[in-house]
Protein backbone atom coordinates (compact mmCIF):
# COMPACT_ATOMS: atom_id res chain seq x y z
CA UNK A 1 0.00 0.00 0.00
CA UNK A 2 3.17 2.55 0.74
CA UNK A 3 4.27 1.88 -2.83
CA UNK A 4 1.24 2.48 -4.12
CA UNK A 5 0.95 5.93 -2.31
CA UNK A 6 4.25 6.61 -3.92
CA UNK A 7 3.69 6.05 -6.71
CA UNK A 8 0.49 8.24 -6.82
CA UNK A 9 2.02 11.06 -5.27
CA UNK A 10 5.49 11.10 -7.82
CA UNK A 11 2.57 10.65 -10.35
CA UNK A 12 0.80 13.97 -9.27
CA UNK A 13 4.16 16.02 -9.06
CA UNK A 14 5.26 14.82 -12.42
CA UNK A 15 1.70 16.33 -13.53
CA UNK A 16 2.16 19.46 -11.45
CA UNK A 17 5.52 19.76 -12.99
CA UNK A 18 4.47 19.55 -16.36
CA UNK A 19 1.64 22.13 -16.29
CA UNK A 20 3.88 24.48 -14.76
CA UNK A 21 6.02 23.84 -17.95
CA UNK A 22 9.18 21.80 -17.05
CA UNK A 23 10.03 19.62 -20.02
CA UNK A 24 8.39 16.33 -19.55
CA UNK A 25 11.81 14.53 -20.02
CA UNK A 26 13.32 16.54 -16.97
CA UNK A 27 10.20 15.87 -15.21
CA UNK A 28 9.54 12.18 -15.87
CA UNK A 29 13.41 11.36 -15.47
CA UNK A 30 13.48 13.62 -11.84
CA UNK A 31 10.40 12.03 -10.41
CA UNK A 32 11.08 8.24 -12.18
CA UNK A 33 14.77 8.05 -11.02
CA UNK A 34 13.69 9.33 -7.19
CA UNK A 35 10.75 7.24 -7.06
CA UNK A 36 13.46 4.45 -8.07
CA UNK A 37 15.48 5.22 -5.85
CA UNK A 38 13.19 4.94 -2.67
CA UNK A 39 12.21 1.37 -3.70
CA UNK A 40 14.73 -0.22 -5.00
CA UNK A 41 17.58 1.65 -3.38
CA UNK A 42 20.32 4.11 -4.59
CA UNK A 43 22.89 1.91 -5.48
CA UNK A 44 20.70 -0.10 -7.70
CA UNK A 45 19.47 3.76 -9.28
CA UNK A 46 23.68 4.74 -10.14
CA UNK A 47 23.64 1.62 -11.65
CA UNK A 48 20.44 2.34 -13.83
CA UNK A 49 21.92 6.00 -14.66
CA UNK A 50 25.00 4.54 -15.86
CA UNK A 51 23.13 1.86 -17.95
CA UNK A 52 19.68 3.44 -19.30
CA UNK A 53 20.60 7.05 -21.18
CA UNK A 54 22.82 4.94 -23.72
CA UNK A 55 21.10 1.01 -24.24
CA UNK A 56 17.64 3.14 -24.38
CA UNK A 57 18.73 4.99 -27.37
CA UNK A 58 21.32 2.73 -28.85
CA UNK A 59 18.93 0.49 -30.46
CA UNK A 60 18.14 -0.67 -33.77
CA UNK A 61 14.71 -0.13 -33.94
CA UNK A 62 14.62 3.58 -32.82
CA UNK A 63 16.17 4.49 -36.15
CA UNK A 64 13.19 4.36 -37.65
CA UNK A 65 12.32 7.87 -35.64
CA UNK A 66 14.89 10.11 -36.85
CA UNK A 67 14.16 8.89 -40.73
CA UNK A 68 10.78 9.37 -40.65
CA UNK A 69 11.19 13.09 -39.14
CA UNK A 70 13.56 13.40 -42.00
CA UNK A 71 11.02 12.18 -44.44
CA UNK A 72 8.80 15.09 -43.16
CA UNK A 73 11.45 17.75 -43.03
CA UNK A 74 11.92 16.76 -46.49
CA UNK A 75 8.61 17.75 -47.69
CA UNK A 76 8.20 20.97 -44.95
CA UNK A 77 11.39 22.87 -46.44
CA UNK A 78 9.82 22.05 -50.32
CA UNK A 79 6.87 23.30 -52.36
CA UNK A 80 5.16 19.30 -51.96
CA UNK A 81 2.24 21.42 -49.79
CA UNK A 82 1.92 24.08 -51.94
CA UNK A 83 1.37 22.12 -54.79
CA UNK A 84 -0.64 19.84 -53.08
CA UNK A 85 -3.10 22.82 -51.61
CA UNK A 86 -3.38 24.16 -55.48
CA UNK A 87 -4.28 20.80 -56.82
CA UNK A 88 -7.09 20.87 -53.98
CA UNK A 89 -7.95 24.22 -54.60
CA UNK A 90 -8.68 23.62 -58.05
CA UNK A 91 -11.10 20.77 -57.54
CA UNK A 92 -13.48 22.22 -54.84
CA UNK A 93 -12.24 26.28 -54.39
CA UNK A 94 -15.22 27.35 -56.36
CA UNK A 95 -17.73 25.66 -53.58
CA UNK A 96 -18.74 28.05 -50.82
CA UNK A 97 -16.10 27.65 -47.87
CA UNK A 98 -13.82 25.96 -50.56
CA UNK A 99 -10.79 27.50 -50.01
CA UNK A 100 -11.12 25.99 -46.47
CA UNK A 101 -11.80 22.63 -47.25
CA UNK A 102 -9.05 22.44 -49.91
CA UNK A 103 -6.88 23.57 -46.90
CA UNK A 104 -8.29 20.29 -45.28
CA UNK A 105 -7.52 18.34 -48.14
CA UNK A 106 -4.20 19.76 -48.37
CA UNK A 107 -3.22 19.18 -45.07
CA UNK A 108 -4.69 15.28 -45.29
CA UNK A 109 -2.31 14.78 -48.06
CA UNK A 110 0.61 16.56 -46.82
CA UNK A 111 0.27 14.43 -43.67
CA UNK A 112 0.79 11.07 -45.64
CA UNK A 113 4.41 12.32 -45.92
CA UNK A 114 4.76 14.31 -42.52
CA UNK A 115 4.00 12.82 -39.33
CA UNK A 116 4.49 16.02 -37.53
CA UNK A 117 1.13 18.03 -36.89
CA UNK A 118 2.97 21.09 -36.09
CA UNK A 119 4.95 21.05 -39.36
CA UNK A 120 1.64 20.04 -40.94
CA UNK A 121 -0.09 23.24 -40.28
CA UNK A 122 2.59 25.70 -40.37
CA UNK A 123 3.53 24.79 -43.85
CA UNK A 124 -0.26 24.81 -45.09
CA UNK A 125 -0.32 28.30 -42.93
CA UNK A 126 1.87 30.13 -45.36
CA UNK A 127 0.18 28.47 -48.54
CA UNK A 128 -3.49 29.10 -47.59
CA UNK A 129 -3.37 31.82 -45.34
CA UNK A 130 -2.79 34.38 -48.44
CA UNK A 131 -5.01 32.99 -50.33
CA UNK A 132 -8.16 32.85 -47.43
CA UNK A 133 -7.44 36.62 -46.68
CA UNK A 134 -7.04 37.66 -50.20
CA UNK A 135 -11.02 36.29 -50.81
CA UNK A 136 -12.44 37.42 -47.38
CA UNK A 137 -12.26 34.65 -45.59
CA UNK A 138 -13.25 35.79 -42.11
CA UNK A 139 -9.90 34.84 -39.43
CA UNK A 140 -11.95 32.61 -37.05
CA UNK A 141 -12.79 30.07 -40.19
CA UNK A 142 -9.07 31.16 -41.79
CA UNK A 143 -6.90 30.36 -38.47
CA UNK A 144 -9.42 27.47 -37.02
CA UNK A 145 -9.14 25.15 -40.07
CA UNK A 146 -5.27 25.09 -40.47
CA UNK A 147 -4.92 24.81 -36.76
CA UNK A 148 -7.82 21.71 -36.68
CA UNK A 149 -6.33 20.86 -40.29
CA UNK A 150 -2.90 20.15 -38.88
CA UNK A 151 -3.99 17.68 -36.24
CA UNK A 152 -4.00 15.42 -39.74
CA UNK A 153 -0.20 15.26 -39.75
CA UNK A 154 -0.11 13.02 -36.55
CA UNK A 155 -2.89 10.54 -37.30
CA UNK A 156 -2.83 9.96 -41.47
CA UNK A 157 0.35 7.48 -41.00
CA UNK A 158 3.59 8.04 -41.19
CA UNK A 159 2.89 9.33 -37.67
CA UNK A 160 5.65 10.07 -35.26
CA UNK A 161 3.41 9.72 -32.52
CA UNK A 162 2.02 6.35 -33.48
CA UNK A 163 6.05 5.40 -33.94
CA UNK A 164 6.15 5.92 -30.08
CA UNK A 165 3.48 4.20 -29.12
CA UNK A 166 4.68 1.14 -30.91
CA UNK A 167 7.83 1.18 -29.33
CA UNK A 168 6.26 2.09 -25.86
CA UNK A 169 3.75 -0.83 -26.38
CA UNK A 170 5.64 -3.33 -28.60
CA UNK A 171 2.80 -3.17 -30.58
CA UNK A 172 3.20 -3.57 -34.93
CA UNK A 173 3.95 -0.28 -36.67
CA UNK A 174 2.36 -1.84 -39.43
CA UNK A 175 -0.77 -2.63 -37.86
CA UNK A 176 -1.23 0.67 -36.17
CA UNK A 177 -0.33 2.68 -39.29
CA UNK A 178 -3.05 0.86 -41.14
CA UNK A 179 -5.48 1.10 -38.36
CA UNK A 180 -4.83 5.21 -38.75
CA UNK A 181 -6.13 5.20 -42.38
CA UNK A 182 -9.66 4.72 -41.94
CA UNK A 183 -10.08 7.58 -38.85
CA UNK A 184 -7.96 9.91 -40.81
CA UNK A 185 -10.06 9.67 -43.59
CA UNK A 186 -13.56 10.18 -41.45
CA UNK A 187 -11.33 13.02 -39.89
CA UNK A 188 -10.81 14.91 -43.27
CA UNK A 189 -14.62 14.30 -44.47
CA UNK A 190 -15.78 15.17 -40.83
CA UNK A 191 -13.73 18.44 -41.63
CA UNK A 192 -14.85 19.44 -44.51
CA UNK A 193 -18.68 18.71 -43.43
CA UNK A 194 -17.94 20.97 -40.49
CA UNK A 195 -16.92 23.98 -42.93
CA UNK A 196 -20.06 23.29 -44.93
CA UNK A 197 -22.46 23.93 -42.16
CA UNK A 198 -20.34 26.50 -41.00
CA UNK A 199 -20.73 28.62 -43.76
CA UNK A 200 -24.28 28.59 -43.95
CA UNK A 201 -24.72 29.38 -40.52
CA UNK A 202 -21.80 32.22 -40.81
CA UNK A 203 -22.67 33.09 -44.17
CA UNK A 204 -19.93 35.64 -45.27
CA UNK A 205 -17.16 33.69 -43.82
CA UNK A 206 -15.99 31.55 -46.34
CA UNK A 207 -17.24 33.11 -49.91
CA UNK A 208 -16.35 30.87 -53.35
CA UNK A 209 -14.04 31.82 -55.68
CA UNK A 210 -14.05 31.10 -60.13
CA UNK A 211 -14.08 28.22 -60.46
CA UNK A 212 -10.85 26.71 -62.18
CA UNK A 213 -10.77 25.44 -65.59
CA UNK A 214 -11.02 21.76 -66.40
CA UNK A 215 -7.46 21.21 -68.07
CA UNK A 216 -6.22 23.17 -64.73
CA UNK A 217 -7.96 20.54 -62.77
CA UNK A 218 -6.78 17.46 -64.62
CA UNK A 219 -3.39 19.21 -64.78
CA UNK A 220 -2.99 19.67 -60.73
CA UNK A 221 -3.81 16.16 -59.87
CA UNK A 222 -0.28 15.58 -61.28
CA UNK A 223 0.74 16.46 -57.56
CA UNK A 224 -0.80 14.18 -55.97
CA UNK A 225 0.13 10.82 -57.63
CA UNK A 226 4.14 10.91 -56.56
CA UNK A 227 2.63 11.50 -53.24
CA UNK A 228 0.03 8.84 -53.10
CA UNK A 229 2.70 6.51 -54.62
CA UNK A 230 5.07 7.45 -51.40
CA UNK A 231 2.30 6.38 -49.15
CA UNK A 232 1.34 3.27 -50.86
CA UNK A 233 5.00 2.68 -51.36
CA UNK A 234 5.98 2.86 -47.26
CA UNK A 235 2.67 1.78 -45.74
CA UNK A 236 2.86 -1.40 -48.23
CA UNK A 237 6.08 -2.25 -48.14
CA UNK A 238 5.81 -2.36 -44.71
CA UNK A 239 2.39 -4.04 -44.15
CA UNK A 240 3.33 -6.89 -46.91
CA UNK A 241 6.91 -7.48 -45.39
CA UNK A 242 8.77 -6.26 -48.23
CA UNK A 243 10.86 -4.12 -45.56
CA UNK A 244 11.42 -3.52 -41.97
CA UNK A 245 9.40 0.05 -40.41
CA UNK A 246 12.79 1.47 -40.49
CA UNK A 247 13.81 0.37 -44.10
CA UNK A 248 10.20 2.00 -45.07
CA UNK A 249 11.06 4.86 -43.60
CA UNK A 250 14.16 5.11 -45.30
CA UNK A 251 12.96 4.21 -49.07
CA UNK A 252 10.03 7.06 -47.75
CA UNK A 253 12.83 9.97 -46.74
CA UNK A 254 15.05 8.95 -49.87
CA UNK A 255 11.55 9.12 -52.14
CA UNK A 256 10.27 12.45 -50.49
CA UNK A 257 14.06 14.12 -50.67
CA UNK A 258 13.98 13.20 -54.09
CA UNK A 259 10.72 14.43 -55.02
CA UNK A 260 11.07 17.73 -53.35
CA UNK A 261 14.11 17.90 -55.42
CA UNK A 262 12.60 16.69 -58.47
CA UNK A 263 10.02 19.62 -57.75
CA UNK A 264 12.35 22.33 -57.36
CA UNK A 265 11.49 23.47 -53.31
CA UNK A 266 14.47 21.65 -52.14
CA UNK A 267 18.20 22.61 -52.41
CA UNK A 268 21.56 22.99 -50.56
CA UNK A 269 20.01 25.26 -47.87
CA UNK A 270 16.64 23.28 -47.04
CA UNK A 271 18.75 19.75 -47.14
CA UNK A 272 20.78 21.48 -44.02
CA UNK A 273 17.77 23.12 -42.26
CA UNK A 274 16.02 19.85 -42.72
CA UNK A 275 19.06 17.60 -41.66
CA UNK A 276 19.21 20.40 -38.51
CA UNK A 277 15.61 20.36 -37.20
CA UNK A 278 15.69 16.51 -37.57
CA UNK A 279 18.65 16.18 -35.17
CA UNK A 280 17.00 18.37 -32.94
CA UNK A 281 13.59 16.77 -33.00
CA UNK A 282 15.29 13.15 -32.42
CA UNK A 283 17.19 14.58 -29.68
CA UNK A 284 14.06 15.78 -27.97
CA UNK A 285 12.51 12.65 -27.94
CA UNK A 286 15.60 10.28 -27.15
CA UNK A 287 15.73 12.01 -24.15
CA UNK A 288 12.04 11.48 -23.66
CA UNK A 289 12.62 7.99 -24.27
CA UNK A 290 15.02 8.01 -21.50
CA UNK A 291 12.93 9.89 -19.43
CA UNK A 292 10.23 7.73 -20.11
CA UNK A 293 12.29 4.51 -19.41
CA UNK A 294 12.75 5.20 -15.54
CA UNK A 295 9.16 6.62 -15.07
CA UNK A 296 8.04 3.16 -16.35
CA UNK A 297 11.15 1.20 -14.13
CA UNK A 298 9.30 2.93 -11.35
CA UNK A 299 6.17 2.54 -12.24
CA UNK A 300 6.66 -0.95 -12.44
CA UNK A 301 7.80 -1.33 -8.81
CA UNK A 302 5.02 0.81 -7.40
CA UNK A 303 2.50 -1.35 -9.05
CA UNK A 304 0.17 1.56 -9.54
CA UNK A 305 -1.23 0.16 -12.74
CA UNK A 306 -2.31 -2.56 -11.17
CA UNK A 307 -3.49 -1.13 -8.01
CA UNK A 308 -5.38 1.62 -10.22
CA UNK A 309 -7.12 -1.86 -12.06
CA UNK A 310 -8.00 -3.31 -8.98
CA UNK A 311 -9.42 -0.57 -7.84
CA UNK A 312 -11.38 -0.02 -11.35
CA UNK A 313 -12.26 -3.47 -11.08
CA UNK A 314 -14.18 -3.14 -7.90
CA UNK A 315 -16.47 -0.14 -8.72
CA UNK A 316 -18.19 -2.60 -11.16
CA UNK A 317 -18.34 -0.66 -14.08
CA UNK A 318 -18.84 -1.67 -17.69
CA UNK A 319 -15.88 -1.73 -20.08
CA UNK A 320 -17.39 1.04 -22.18
CA UNK A 321 -17.96 3.32 -19.08
CA UNK A 322 -14.20 3.00 -17.61
CA UNK A 323 -12.63 3.82 -21.36
CA UNK A 324 -15.41 6.79 -21.15
CA UNK A 325 -13.63 7.80 -18.03
CA UNK A 326 -9.91 7.63 -19.51
CA UNK A 327 -11.47 9.77 -22.84
CA UNK A 328 -12.61 12.21 -20.17
CA UNK A 329 -8.97 12.20 -18.35
CA UNK A 330 -7.64 12.31 -22.08
CA UNK A 331 -9.91 15.62 -22.37
CA UNK A 332 -8.82 17.15 -19.35
CA UNK A 333 -4.90 17.13 -20.29
CA UNK A 334 -4.88 18.34 -23.45
CA UNK A 335 -5.90 21.44 -21.96
CA UNK A 336 -2.69 21.42 -20.22
CA UNK A 337 -0.18 18.85 -22.31
CA UNK A 338 0.96 18.93 -25.13
CA UNK A 339 0.12 15.34 -27.01
CA UNK A 340 3.49 13.21 -27.16
CA UNK A 341 3.91 14.17 -23.04
CA UNK A 342 0.12 12.32 -22.77
CA UNK A 343 1.39 9.48 -24.49
CA UNK A 344 4.45 8.52 -22.65
CA UNK A 345 2.95 9.51 -19.23
CA UNK A 346 -0.31 7.80 -19.29
CA UNK A 347 -0.36 4.98 -21.83
CA UNK A 348 2.23 2.92 -18.63
CA UNK A 349 -1.20 3.73 -16.77
CA UNK A 350 -3.82 3.20 -18.75
CA UNK A 351 -3.18 0.76 -21.09
CA UNK A 352 -2.85 -2.37 -19.02
CA UNK A 353 -6.00 -1.50 -17.52
CA UNK A 354 -7.80 -1.76 -20.83
CA UNK A 355 -6.17 -5.02 -21.65
CA UNK A 356 -7.74 -6.32 -18.62
CA UNK A 357 -11.07 -5.10 -19.93
CA UNK A 358 -13.67 -7.22 -22.16
CA UNK A 359 -13.61 -5.72 -25.49
CA UNK A 360 -14.39 -8.67 -27.58
CA UNK A 361 -11.13 -8.54 -29.35
CA UNK A 362 -8.08 -10.03 -28.96
CA UNK A 363 -5.06 -8.12 -26.75
CA UNK A 364 -3.79 -7.34 -29.99
CA UNK A 365 -6.74 -5.45 -31.02
CA UNK A 366 -7.62 -3.82 -28.15
CA UNK A 367 -4.03 -2.30 -27.84
CA UNK A 368 -3.82 -0.99 -31.58
CA UNK A 369 -7.76 0.28 -31.14
CA UNK A 370 -6.80 2.03 -27.94
CA UNK A 371 -3.79 3.66 -29.86
CA UNK A 372 -5.65 4.80 -32.15
CA UNK A 373 -8.46 6.12 -29.76
CA UNK A 374 -5.99 7.52 -27.76
CA UNK A 375 -3.88 9.44 -30.77
CA UNK A 376 -7.48 10.60 -31.92
CA UNK A 377 -7.91 12.25 -27.95
CA UNK A 378 -4.19 13.54 -28.57
CA UNK A 379 -5.38 15.41 -31.53
CA UNK A 380 -8.26 17.42 -29.55
CA UNK A 381 -5.85 18.28 -27.33
CA UNK A 382 -3.64 19.99 -29.81
CA UNK A 383 -6.58 22.62 -31.08
CA UNK A 384 -8.02 22.56 -26.83
CA UNK A 385 -7.47 26.17 -25.09
CA UNK A 386 -5.44 27.07 -22.67
CA UNK A 387 -2.54 25.35 -24.11
CA UNK A 388 -3.95 24.21 -28.13
CA UNK A 389 -0.40 24.65 -29.37
CA UNK A 390 -1.77 24.38 -33.12
CA UNK A 391 -4.12 27.33 -32.74
CA UNK A 392 -0.85 29.29 -31.10
CA UNK A 393 1.46 28.59 -34.07
CA UNK A 394 -1.37 29.20 -36.54
CA UNK A 395 -2.34 32.62 -34.56
CA UNK A 396 1.27 33.75 -34.50
CA UNK A 397 0.86 33.58 -38.27
CA UNK A 398 -2.14 35.25 -39.27
CA UNK A 399 -1.71 39.02 -38.45
CA UNK A 400 -4.12 41.06 -36.90
CA UNK A 401 -6.41 38.14 -35.90
CA UNK A 402 -7.59 37.87 -32.06
CA UNK A 403 -6.46 35.12 -30.26
CA UNK A 404 -10.38 34.34 -29.21
CA UNK A 405 -11.43 34.37 -32.89
CA UNK A 406 -8.71 31.60 -33.35
CA UNK A 407 -10.20 29.60 -30.41
CA UNK A 408 -14.04 30.38 -31.76
CA UNK A 409 -13.04 29.30 -35.25
CA UNK A 410 -11.86 25.65 -33.56
CA UNK A 411 -15.25 25.03 -32.59
CA UNK A 412 -17.23 22.99 -35.67
CA UNK A 413 -14.02 20.91 -35.70
CA UNK A 414 -13.88 19.90 -31.70
CA UNK A 415 -17.30 18.87 -32.60
CA UNK A 416 -16.32 16.79 -35.57
CA UNK A 417 -13.79 15.78 -33.32
CA UNK A 418 -16.07 14.30 -31.01
CA UNK A 419 -18.80 12.63 -33.33
CA UNK A 420 -15.05 10.93 -34.95
CA UNK A 421 -14.08 9.49 -30.71
CA UNK A 422 -17.81 8.39 -30.09
CA UNK A 423 -17.69 6.41 -33.71
CA UNK A 424 -14.50 4.68 -33.00
CA UNK A 425 -16.17 3.81 -29.06
CA UNK A 426 -19.10 2.62 -30.61
CA UNK A 427 -17.12 1.32 -33.86
CA UNK A 428 -13.79 -0.37 -33.28
CA UNK A 429 -13.33 -2.08 -36.73
CA UNK A 430 -13.05 1.52 -37.88
CA UNK A 431 -9.66 1.34 -36.82
CA UNK A 432 -9.11 -2.65 -36.68
CA UNK A 433 -10.70 -3.96 -40.17
CA UNK A 434 -8.00 -2.70 -42.48
CA UNK A 435 -5.29 -3.59 -40.14
CA UNK A 436 -6.82 -7.43 -40.29
CA UNK A 437 -6.98 -7.58 -36.34
CA UNK A 438 -10.57 -8.71 -34.15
Amino acid sequence: MANLGLGGALFALMMVLIVVRMPIAISMLLCGALGFGLLAGWQPLMAMLADVPYSRVANYELTVIPLFVLMGQFAAHSTIGSSLYQSARAWVGHFRGGLAMATIGGCAAFGAICGSSVATGATMASIAMPEMRRYGYSGALSTGVLAAGGTLGILIPPSIILVIYAILTEQSLAHLFLAAIIPGLIATVGYALAIWVYVRVVPGAGPAVEPAPWRERVRSLGAIGPVAAIFFLVIGGIYFGVFTPTEGAAVGAAATGGLAWAMGGLRKEGVRKAILETAKVTGMIYLILIGAEFYSAFLALSQLPQGLSQWIGGLGWSPYAVLLMIVGIYLLLGCVMDGLAMILVTVPVFLPLVLGLDFGMSPEATAVWFGILVLVVVEVGLITPPIGINVYVINSMAEGVPMRDSFRGIVPFFVSDLVRIALIIAVPTTTTWLAGLS
